[in-house]
């Protein structure tokens, strides 16, 4: 097993990522300078939205996340999160409570620290929740009968011809097609797509559905892979 620090954060011979969540700024500086140092390559976040937007648009390895944030509670965050992702959560806090503990495990951690806590404890659970996950596919693409997307390049075709779209086009299919198969909400798409202001503007979502689905679909007016919750959100069927 190779134990050099500087290769810690390596699986299959990628950077494993990690998405740190916390308000305070020197936390965040002094665990950036650690998880790099052992091989991870580092996001971070100060508060559940960005989070949220982060862990969407760019879905880590494993998340980092401190309960007490300025905008949500790290609960919500965690309640959230799960609607649309599995990603290993490893969540961090200065409530020494049981109860906190069970919070946060029922909302959807999968492991809890509280603070203060030991570099060497952190990168050990960090450790222990990565071994329960799959390696990604370097260059994912995804296919569905009429359409593929290629995220890596952030190209889509259809039958063998270039698709464009816009760039809001190109965030709602985006976050759409890494979560196949899983109900995206109208609230996650509003948020990640336009901000926290246009969260109950489902008039937009509609709007832009109906265009990718003229540009994507073989039927647009019988949809066979982006389809609608009514009244709830969005899902993709490869």
């Amino acid at each position: 097993m190779n134990t050099d620090p500087a290769h810690a954060g390596l699986q299959g011979g990628h950077r494993t990522s990690v998405l740190v969540v916390d308000d305070d700024p020197h936390l965040l500086k002094a665990l950036r300078i650690t998880l790099q140092a052992h091989g991870y390559a580092v996001e971070t976040a100060a508060d559940g939205g960005t989070a949220l937007r982060a862990a969407s648009h760019h879905p880590p390895d494993v998340m980092i996340l401190d309960l007490g944030l300025p905008d949500l509670d790290g609960a919500e965050v965690l309640q959230e999160l799960r609607r649309w992702s599995s990603l290993p959560v490893l969540v961090l806090s200065a409530r020494h409570g049981s109860s906190d503990k069970v919070d946060a495990l029922d909302a959807g951690a999968d492991d809890y620290i509280t603070k203060p806590f030991g570099l060497d404890e952190l990168l050990a659970r960090l450790r222990a929740l990565l071994r329960r996950v799959p390696e990604p596919e370097s260059a994912p693409t995804v296919a569905a009968s009429s359409f593929t997307v290629d995220l890596a390049r952030r190209r889509v075709t259809k039958e063998g011809d270039a698709v464009r779209l816009t760039p809001t086009e190109w965030n709602i299919l985006e976050l759409l097609v890494r979560n196949p198969a899983r109900l995206v909400t109208q609230q996650q798409l509003l948020l990640d797509v336009w901000g926290p202001a246009y969260q109950k503007e489902a008039n937009y979502l509609r709007v832009y559905m109906a265009q990718l689905r003229r540009k994507l679909e073989a039927d647009p007016g019988n949809p066979r892979h982006l389809i609608t919750e009514p009244g709830v959100g969005y899902r993709f069927m490869p």
